[in-house]
């Protein structure tokens, strides 16, 4: 079940209603409402896969409690292996099984042996990752001594599951979501009709500018032979702005439906592609699972602190596990590989955490010299997309071989017009917006032009055309 679908829209008035009805302080009913629901919506794509689900939750609720009444320490970290090894290796089989595999496979043929290895028909289940990594950070939390493990299985698995991002994040932490869970709460209107604004503009990025450039990303990526360079190069940047629309679009989404329920999440975008270094994208950009990895691996491995060599070599580490996060391709690895490489000369000349504000904050436009940061990095992050895009590492040095060339220079052989209105439209109210979580948080306050716009807006998903598309991130 996807958000902009039908059955999206049946369902969630149906959850929403019957949430409220139950009274306030009841609210470990309204939990148990929402596990159901939450259930409900992952089984939809596949009912199979909601035993993963309840084993994390089951195996990580009963390690943390076993972790706090556990007083030698070798056991509680003997507990925490258990955790980290039922969640990783569900996650290594179902994800990067047949990885390996074919990976071994190959490298025996470089040196002329052939293995005959049987690979499985393993469906990735949807969102796997994110619901794995929020299980790991709730038991490494608890043995750290961060956070107290709750007594209520209920609500511990309303928060391992709760729908809104249970298949594409945000990847949030116990510390923050649990004890929202854990105490009552009462509707907010001003919060909810919050919540409205932002899932209309998540629709807006995912209807209207997602769906809409991946009509010219798959024809473009699909026959790069047939492409000019300049039509290389705009498919290169209409997909940046694809998988932005379609992932910031499903966290505006995600956030704003919370918001209906009386919960709020942790923001996952910020509007990257202003960003003035790479740095400052990997701040902006699923800040969630930069957090994650910044806590729970860089930070263990010494983060920035020690020898040069060590913080080259955590940096390194940190982007190519992010890069295999994403999925079980080599392109993902690479991609990751290209933003180590991006970010190591701000690392070495110690200024990766330069822009640490708002680009032009006292300022309508930016200046010049943040001008050209702001596009030499979007140039970089669309150029490192190719590989996040094309199905092998040969695809995307043939893609940007053919977009390197002369014709890089000439008519493109598509220009979507209104497309690119539409972009252009999309980014100025992003920037008016971008001190704040959402955009339409910061309308005029004149009634008839703010409601105008939310007309507008609503319009213009209705008349984008095509058929709704998965989000891209289900498949991490």
């Amino acid at each position: 079940m996807i958000f902009n679908s039908i059955d999206f829209s049946i369902f969630l008035p149906i959850v929403f209603i019957i949430y409220w009805l139950i009274p306030s302080e009841q609210y470990k009913i309204q939990n148990s409402w929402l596990v159901i629901a939450s259930y409900v919506f992952y089984g939809w794509w596949d009912y199979r896969f909601l035993s993963l689900i309840f084993i994390s939750s089951v195996v990580d609720y009963l390690v943390s409690r076993s972790i706090e009444s556990t007083i030698k320490t070798a056991r509680k970290r003997l507990l925490l292996y258990v955790s980290l090894t039922v969640n990783l290796s569900l996650l290594f089989f179902f994800k990067y099984y047949n990885f390996f595999i074919e990976s071994l496979v190959d490298a025996y043929t470089l040196f002329g042996v052939t293995l005959d290895v049987w690979t499985l028909n393993i469906i990735l289940p949807v969102g796997i990752s994110f619901y794995t990594f929020q299980t790991l950070s709730y038991s490494i939390d608890v043995y750290r001594g961060k956070i107290k493990p709750t007594k209520d299985f209920v609500a511990f698995s309303s928060y391992v599951s709760f729908f809104p991002q249970l298949v594409a994040g945000p990847i949030e932490r116990a510390s923050r979501l649990l004890p929202q869970f854990e105490r009552s709460r009462t509707f907010d209107s001003q919060l909810a009709i919050d919540g409205c604004r932002q899932i209309l503009w998540g629709l807006v990025k995912k209807v209207v500018i997602a769906d809409r450039c991946a009509e010219f990303v798959n024809i473009i990526f699909e026959n790069p032979a047939e492409q000019s360079g300049s039509t290389l190069a705009l498919g290169a940047m209409l997909f940046a702005f694809q998988i932005y629309g379609d992932f910031s679009g499903y966290s505006d989404m995600a956030i704003g439906i919370s918001k209906l329920f009386g919960f709020r999440l942790s923001q996952n975008f910020s509007y990257p592609y202003f960003s003035r270094d790479i740095a400052e994208f990997w701040r902006r950009w699923h800040i969630s699972l930069s957090t994650w990895f910044r806590d729970y691996l860089y930070i263990p491995l010494g983060g920035n602190k020690g020898s040069q060599s060590k913080r080259i070599r955590n940096t390194f580490v940190i982007f190519l596990v992010s890069g295999f996060w994403h999925g079980a391709n080599w392109t993902f690895i690479f991609w990751g590989l290209l933003h180590s490489l991006f970010f190591l000369p701000l690392l070495l000349l110690k200024k990766n955490r330069k822009h640490k504000d708002i680009v032009a904050a006292n300022r309508h436009l930016p200046n010049g010299k943040d001008l050209i940061r702001m596009l030499t990095t979007f140039l970089l992050v669309s150029l490192a997309w190719v590989f996040f895009r094309s199905e092998s590492i040969t695809q995307a040095m043939f893609y940007i071989d053919g977009m390197i060339d002369y014709s890089l220079f000439s008519w493109p052989r598509y220009l979507p017009l209104s497309l690119l209105i539409l972009i252009a439209f999309f980014t100025v109210i992003e920037w008016r917006g971008r001190f704040c979580d959402h955009p339409l948080e910061v309308l005029t306050q004149n009634v008839f032009i703010r409601w105008l716009i939310y007309v507008l807006l609503a319009l213009l998903i209705l008349l984008s055309k095509g058929n709704p598309q998965d989000f891209i991130y289900f498949q991490f």
